[in-house]
């Protein structure tokens, strides 16, 4: 588990590619590895994975082709959000987060307010009813809360989220642009709620 407080961000420095998955290796100085083992799980952008590998200064992961195929961001030369997995008795300063992404949102628009920053992402039709106006939702990695919620049409929704300077400064949310591809993960009380009312 994880909440959602990016520690650091990251450099994906190699990406060797094999026939059932990439094996990933990113540059990690500023995470503070010295406390990460083997076997230990990172979110890395959003995305749960697992250290099969550690040097002082990077850890390597292994990711599936699915993974891949459901994901976005783990290429080679990405800055990538990092956090460690919680433990008993951490702070839960964001909100309960899996690192099993949900699906892909797409980025409408980016707008410097001055003070803060304007985010607009479309949500796809599956994901859309999760979606909830002063809720928590996932975007590579980062907990944020949902401003407001439209629904569109053709099943999906544009959601607002504001960005303080902060958050803005210290993830990889600084990258993102209109046409942005980016990781959504729902929150799991959403989850759980659909399921005991289905």
């Amino acid at each position: 588990m994880f909440t959602g407080i990016i520690e650091t961000t990251g450099t994906i420095q190699q990406a060797e590619v094999n026939p059932e998955n990439t094996r990933l290796v990113i540059e990690a100085q500023r995470l503070g590895l010295h406390n990460v083992a083997i076997g230990d799980s990172v979110a890395v952008s959003g995305v749960c994975l697992t250290v099969v590998e550690k040097t002082s200064e990077t850890f390597a992961v292994d990711v599936s082709n699915e993974t891949l195929s459901l994901t976005t961001g783990l290429k080679l030369g990405n800055e990538v959000n990092l956090e460690k997995s919680l433990r008993f008795g951490d702070r839960l300063g964001g909100h309960l987060v899996s690192g099993h992404v949900d699906g892909l949102g797409t980025v409408t628009a980016m707008e410097d307010l001055g003070a803060s920053w304007r985010l607009e992402i479309r949500a796809p039709s599956e994901l859309a009813k999760y979606v909830a106006r002063k809720g928590s939702i996932t975007v590579n990695g980062i907990s944020l809360t949902v401003n407001s919620v439209k629904d569109l049409q053709q099943g999906e929704a544009l959601f607002e989220i504001n960005i303080i300077p902060h958050t803005h400064q210290v993830t990889t949310i600084r990258g993102l642009q209109t046409g942005s591809k980016v990781n959504l993960e729902i929150d799991l009380v959403a989850r759980y709620i659909e399921r005991m009312l289905g």
